[in-house]
């Protein structure tokens, strides 16, 4: 018997050795698991000014017949929402963003009714005002309004707002708000300049099927939409992906 007793005692240490790396991996397994578990932090809802435009009755109305025109629904308010659209305003203050959106008159490019809003606008010192209630549709994007919270920033290009750290945070910390208190992934984070991607985009006007604007284009949002990731991260939020590249619609 004695020539086993070494083989006994090797096959035991194994044995040992054996629970304890499955000891192991149970740990780092329930760490894991806590991590997982663990609650995000709430994003703060950032100051926002309210400085509501006219929407009244009439407003109202003009809503839903322009609805009922592009996406076939009737009613003034949003679906959702499900995507935030980031704008540029081409303005040069807050005063003359509001003194285009507050009257309620045709727009110059496409001369339609209701007049056009975004829901939000950050301003050049970081101050955010809003301009109509959250449920309720604006013309910002040609074939999102159904669905899009629109937030227009004071300046002329992607650029200004990227090199402006005070806008560009509000700007942030007002998306990432809207992002958890609406459950909206980053993928579906945009800028007006990829409309037409987007799988919301929905619109049964042909002659505007492929209509989108120039600002912010996919590089500058990429740009964004890290930074915002990086803030979403600090959160303890799961930040998603940025919405993969798509093709534009056929003869876009």
């Amino acid at each position: 018997m004695e020539p086993t007793a070494p083989l006994l005692y090797g096959a035991s240490v194994r044995s040992v050795r054996a629970v304890r790396l499955l000891a192991a991996f149970a740990a780092l397994a329930l760490l894991a698991s806590a991590a997982a578990a663990a609650p995000s932090r709430p994003v703060p809802r950032p100051t926002i000014v309210w400085k509501p435009i006219p929407f009244g009755a009439k407003r109202r109305a003009e809503t839903v017949a322009y609805a009922h025109r592009h996406y076939g629904l009737d009613r003034w308010r949003i679906v959702g929402p499900h995507v935030i659209v980031e704008h540029i305003s081409v303005a040069s203050s807050f005063a003359s963003v509001y003194s285009t959106f507050a009257p309620d008159v045709p727009d110059s490019e496409l001369h339609e009714l209701p007049g056009l809003c975004a829901q939000f606008v950050v301003d050049r010192d970081g101050t955010i005002y809003q301009l109509v209630r959250l449920d309720t549709i604006c013309r910002h994007t040609v074939g999102l309004n159904w669905t899009a919270i629109g937030i227009e920033h004071v300046g002329f290009s992607d650029a200004d707002v990227l090199a402006n750290p005070r806008q560009l945070e509000a700007s942030l910390r007002l998306t990432l708000w809207l992002e958890q208190r609406f459950h909206i992934p980053l993928r579906n984070v945009i800028g007006h300049n990829e409309s037409l991607t987007s799988p919301y985009h929905h619109e049964l006007d042909p002659s505007l099927r492929c209509q989108t604007h120039a600002d912010w284009k996919r590089a500058d949002m990429n740009v964004y939409r890290r930074k915002l990731a990086a803030l979403a991260r600090s959160y303890g939020l799961a930040v998603g992906l940025p919405p993969p590249p798509r093709p534009r619609p056929a003869g876009c």
